[in-house]
């Protein structure tokens, strides 16, 4: 267990039959109820910050581009995998939470 993740606290979000390939869904995770966007990109389930970091906007409004996930405001994206800026006008990098899947549960890692 390294640094990053030895105070992280795992709150179920979904089931994984929740969110079919392709899909987005919007979840809140944890004592603050953090909003987060569940993506099923090629099968494998990520979770970003639900927020636009260009402009307050929901994400899980949004649609997969390729490997990218297009906000619905003004066309910015992030890479899926890294939270990473990928289009204009978002510059600034989403966060991206860890997450674990048990018995078929999707859950959230927060710090």
């Amino acid at each position: 267990m390294t640094d990053a993740t030895k105070n992280l606290v795992y709150y179920p979000v979904a089931k994984v039959g929740d969110i079919g390939p392709g899909e987005l869904k919007y979840v809140e995770a944890g004592p603050d109820d953090e909003p987060i966007c569940l993506i099923n990109f090629e099968g494998e389930i990520y979770a970003m910050g639900d927020c636009c970091t260009h402009e307050y906007a929901s994400l899980a409004d949004g649609e997969i581009v390729g490997d990218e996930l297009e906000c619905p405001l003004h066309g910015g994206a992030f890479e899926i995998k890294t939270g990473m800026p990928a289009n204009m006008p978002v510059v600034v990098p989403n966060v991206m939470y860890p997450l674990k899947i048990e018995n078929d549960t999707i859950l959230i890692g927060i710090d």
